[in-house]
């Protein structure tokens, strides 16, 4: 069985879409909602189920509940990268626990459950362009081993885009939740764009602080500069005179 890993940003919406027109194997698509992505995400997620249902591919959406509301009630397995300012004034990460229990482990209880609840090997397609070559990884259960049709492909983020375009197919938007803390300063704009959105980012921003607050002696932000998000000055690094030094991403689940 050929699974795809779907987080429905443009690499593994191009890996769906080939499977669509016939140029890849794909049986099913999973795709592990935190319950938390922006509208343009279900939106786009909407119209890559019809074209899947039209070639015959199952798209299954799986979650663990809500990571946002999870994240206020102060649950350990929504703890996310957040941002806080340490005794000595450096900005520290914290460790993230969100990936792993909202995108990785629903992902694979489905799995289990497409394979009977038995462990015969599955591949699971990811989505990982050649320009991320080194956020290839193997997996680590035996009954999936991670392939990544792109890289055997030769085909880079860019490469995605054109195929896109040369298919008549929109290109997405990044899916990630919306208070994710490794957003760049380009993609919160585009969360700011949106008034909805950016209403929730800030208000989480805000209440996730208080919530910390009570467990740790630092206080906890979803941005890198170690501000509240309202403060916060989005101009592009270019604009700030600064570099973009952050690129982290979640495993080939989020944003791809």
């Amino acid at each position: 069985m050929r699974v795809l890993s779907l987080g429905a940003g443009v690499q593994s919406s191009t890996l769906l879409l080939m499977a669509r027109e016939g140029e890849l194997d794909v049986d099913a698509a999973i795709f592990a909602d935190t319950g938390w992505e922006p509208a343009w995400v279900y939106e786009h997620l909407a119209r890559l189920e019809d074209h899947a249902a039209a070639a015959g591919i199952p798209v299954y959406r799986v979650g663990t509940g809500t990571l946002r509301q999870d994240a206020l009630d102060n649950k350990t397995m929504s703890w996310q990268p957040l941002y806080s300012v340490g005794p000595t004034g450096a900005l520290e990460q914290l460790k993230r626990q969100c990936t792993r229990n909202y995108k990785i482990r629903p992902i694979r209880r489905k799995v289990l459950e497409l394979n009977g609840g038995t462990k015969p090997q599955v591949e699971q397609l990811i989505g990982i362009s050649l320009d991320e070559w080194q956020r290839v990884r193997d997996s680590d259960v035996q009954y999936i081993r991670n392939v990544y049709p792109l890289i055997d492909r030769r085909m880079t983020r860019a490469d995605c885009v054109a195929w896109l375009q040369q298919h008549g197919y929109p290109i997405p938007r990044k899916s990630a939740c919306i208070g994710c803390p490794l957003r760049t300063n380009r993609e919160w704009r585009e969360i700011r764009a949106d008034p909805e959105s950016w209403r929730d980012a800030v208000d989480f921003d805000e209440r996730i602080r208080r919530v910390r607050s009570r467990t740790r002696l630092q206080e906890v932000f979803v941005h890198r500069d170690g501000v509240p998000l309202i403060q916060v000055d989005l101009r592009s690094e270019q604009d700030r005179g600064q570099l973009e030094m952050f690129d982290e991403e979640c495993e080939g689940v989020c944003g791809v």
